[in-house]
């Protein structure tokens, strides 16, 4: 059975949407998908109307889940994302979900650190609510390169006892970056959860190793497919053995521990395959290491 047929497909209605600075808040009616669904994982959506429809699905990861409907928050950058955006309520979209690995939630009481960058952060406000309910102290940082750029600012105190905020610019909050302020919040016990640009993941991972905590981080890297077929959301990922694999982020992922991604193989928006990664060009296979 593949990973496409295990999880809900649904039509989903459209119930309502809102315009947050430079995002859309969109909800949908998918009882299927919500009854299912837990903190990091996604939706891909089915974009564009019956003559106008795009071959690839967009993936979303999810705002909220509850009451027989789910949430996404949307940046309306290209045509798919533009038509979703666009939709009218009563609209109809194909989802399916939900996908993904989630959050693991901390032990009950372990002080806890959300990071989000832009709307990045969309995930981390329902992700703090579950971990309040294990009586986990939360602290939030969000950043974002300007103030219309933020996502959550209204929630933000309804979810955590410490909120910080960073923008490039300086429009709001600290000028700087969230790594800026994220040090003096970290200790040994503190469990850090992130979701935001690669480069911001990187920098978040970097600051919790070096105070002996954990990282969990919900890469963003681009998916085709969603569900694990086409491959082209791979990165490497060391495991508990040390041994890097290339991983897919839509099945293996997009929730992993920061300390295991290989961020090295990282630079100017491109991932290579480590020398060492199980598979990469030049290895010798075990055939050809036989005498």
């Amino acid at each position: 059975m593949t990973v496409a047929t295990r999880v809900p497909q649904q039509r989903a209605e459209l119930l309502a949407t809102e315009r947050i600075g430079a995002y859309h808040r969109l909800r949908f009616g998918a009882p299927d998908v919500a009854a299912r669904a837990l903190p990091g994982q996604f939706v891909a959506a089915a974009v564009g109307g019956p003559l106008s429809a795009h071959l690839l699905r967009r993936c979303f990861s999810l705002h909220r889940a509850e009451g027989g409907g789910v949430e996404v928050v949307v940046a309306p950058r290209g045509p798919g994302t533009r038509w979703l955006t666009e939709l009218p309520v009563g609209g109809v979209v194909d989802l399916v979900g939900p996908l993904g690995t989630p959050f693991p939630l901390a032990q009950p009481g372990a002080p806890c650190v959300l990071v989000g960058g832009g709307y990045g952060s969309a995930p981390l406000f329902w992700l703090a609510d579950q971990l309040r309910r294990r009586g986990c102290p939360v602290r939030l940082v969000l950043g974002a390169a300007s103030a219309d750029r933020l996502f959550g600012i209204d929630l933000a105190a309804e979810v955590a006892e410490d909120v910080r905020v960073t923008t490039d610019d300086g429009s709001l909050g600290t000028q700087g970056w969230v790594s800026d302020v994220l040090p003096g919040l970290t200790t040994r016990d503190t469990v850090v959860y992130a979701c935001g640009p690669m480069a911001m993941l990187r920098a978040v991972t970097g600051i919790a190793t070096a105070a002996g905590a954990v990282a969990h981080v919900a890469v963003e890297e681009s998916m085709a497919c969603g569900v694990g077929i086409c491959m082209t959301c791979v990165l490497p990922v060391r495991s508990e053995g040390g041994v890097t694999r290339m991983v897919r982020s839509c099945v293996e992922g997009p929730v992993f521990r920061g300390d295991r991604v290989r961020w090295d193989a990282f630079e100017n928006g491109w991932c290579r395959v480590p020398a060492d990664a199980v598979g990469a060009p030049g290895q010798a296979t075990r055939a050809d290491a036989q005498p």
